[in-house]
């Protein structure tokens, strides 16, 4: 099956190829830095760190640009009230996040760029669009005149004809239904920071922001523009107008849009006060890799209802594949081969891909994994498992860490499980096997950073947890 993704454009399901090169062109809209990202931002970044490493394990090279929104209304309002410049109010936020990232061991994007750095890329654009009579200015603010777009509407599929009566808004977000004439320069109010320019002194509007840094690294037409749905209006439909009306070229041939995360029937959010930070899950003892694991586990396009109970299960299901994974690496097995396992292996393998190939069906391709681990452990118990066997299961299961990477255990991150301890345990063994000491050592210092005491004894380790 060949990669295929549903393009909110077009409200189908189409086959995927970059338009050159091999190269995927592709933007992203980051975190708008005015306070820490929360888990349902997390779903996004999760969603869209799995597309990187499938399209990559697809053979496809990358050029991905994320924006960092470091100048809007928020961030203003956050700066002035605790009296600090707009770098000194973001930077906290940035370091965070980037923290954060890494904790979820989210890769980062080739180019990761902040709006406050491309100011004069920003007025240009806004210049031009002024000369093909797409602007008009007020009050000192400049904005986008959408009945100038005849298309305007066509990503939210929302009808606008009869509602584009030359109203204008100056706030970032509005209603799904108010189509109004948006700001892309806006004047500066007493006390608010603002940058020179030949169009006025002002800000850039959240929007114009995206479409001058996508068209200044990825060119005039991108392969894949992503974030959450909460984004398509009217954000990403703004995009399409400037972008299209300053290049008149598509502005990007695919729009990848992510559900939201659900609390008890709502949609997670700042606005709503029913978020939690990756830190509030951290603090309550979650793990990075069970809270990747829930992310990542229903396909983006369906909501995703959070739990703590649903973090635990996210638990028990790595702790299974880690003790599958450490059967396949410790247990001895009689020589040969199982045929017939070794064609469920391939089969198995073929079936993860295609999940994944067919819009990105997490869920499908987790199903795929589980039911060879039932499988090759029920081979396992009964004796037909073969020493030849092994190393294609070990293969399969890198392959799927190589896209979830929910295996390997976050040092420093809270208090392990039993079934995680034991699985280093075995490590150490095997290491002190091999007479590799070195590894076996660091094994060891590296649980005792982690809490936990081992004791060398003749009838085998003892291990406990040192008390807080």
């Amino acid at each position: 099956m060949a990669l295929r993704f549903y393009n909110t454009l077009s409200q189908r399901v189409e086959e995927f190829l970059p338009a050159r090169d091999n190269t995927v062109r592709m933007y992203t809209c980051g975190p708008t830095v005015y306070d820490y990202a929360h888990v349902g931002n997390f779903r996004t970044f999760t969603f869209l760190d799995i597309l990187r490493k499938w399209l990559r394990a697809s053979g496809f090279r990358l050029d991905h640009v994320m924006n960092i929104t470091d100048v809007d209304d928020k961030i203003i309002r956050n700066a002035v009230a605790q009296h600090k410049t707009l770098g000194e109010y973001t930077e906290i936020y940035i370091k965070a996040f980037l923290e954060d990232c890494a904790t979820l061991r989210l890769e980062r994007a080739e180019r990761l760029v902040p709006a406050t750095a491309h100011i004069d890329d920003m007025v240009a654009a806004i210049e031009r669009l002024g000369a093909g009579n797409h602007t008009y200015t007020s009050d000192g603010s400049v904005y986008f005149r959408i009945s100038t777009f005849p298309e305007y509407g066509k990503l939210s599929h929302n009808d606008f004809s009869g509602n584009i009566a030359g109203a204008r808004v100056d706030v970032d977000e509005y209603e799904k239904t108010d189509a109004r004439d948006f700001a892309l320069w806006k004047a500066p109010k007493e006390g608010e920071p603002f940058w020179p320019a030949a169009i006025g002194p002002g800000r850039p509007g959240w929007h114009i922001e995206c479409s001058v840094m996508a068209i200044k690294y990825l060119g005039e037409t991108l392969d894949i523009h992503a974030g959450g749905v909460d984004l398509i209006f009217p954000h990403h439909e703004n995009e399409i107008a400037q972008s299209e009306s300053l290049t008149g070229k598509p502005f990007a041939r695919f729009w990848l849009h992510v559900e939201f995360l659900m609390v008890e029937g709502q949609k997670m959010s700042k606005s709503l006060g029913n978020y939690y930070t990756l830190r509030d899950l951290l603090d309550r003892g979650c793990q990075p890799e069970a809270i990747r694991y829930l992310l990542a586990s229903v396909p983006y396009r369906k909501s995703l209802n959070f739990t703590f109970e649903g973090i635990k299960s996210s638990a028990l299901a790595i702790d299974r594949l880690r003790n599958f994974k450490l059967r396949l690496e410790t247990d001895q097995y009689p020589a040969g081969v199982n045929e017939p396992l070794l064609a469920r292996t391939a089969q198995a393998s073929q079936a993860f891909t295609d999940s994944l190939n067919d819009d990105l069906n997490t869920a499908e391709a987790l199903a795929a994994v589980f039911e060879y681990v039932r499988d090759a452990n029920s081979a396992m118990d009964s004796g037909e498992f073969r020493a030849a066997n092994a190393a294609p299961a070990l293969q399969f299961l890198g392959r799927f860490d190589s896209v979830f990477d929910v295996l390997r255990p976050t040092v420093n991150s809270g208090d392990l499980s039993d079934a995680e301890v034991e699985s280093r345990i075995a490590e150490r063994a095997a290491a002190r096997k091999a007479r590799n000491f070195a590894r076996a050592d660091q094994v060891r210092d590296q649980l005792l950073e982690q809490g936990i005491i081992l004791e060398d004894t003749k009838s085998g380790v003892r291990w406990k947890r040192r008390s807080k």
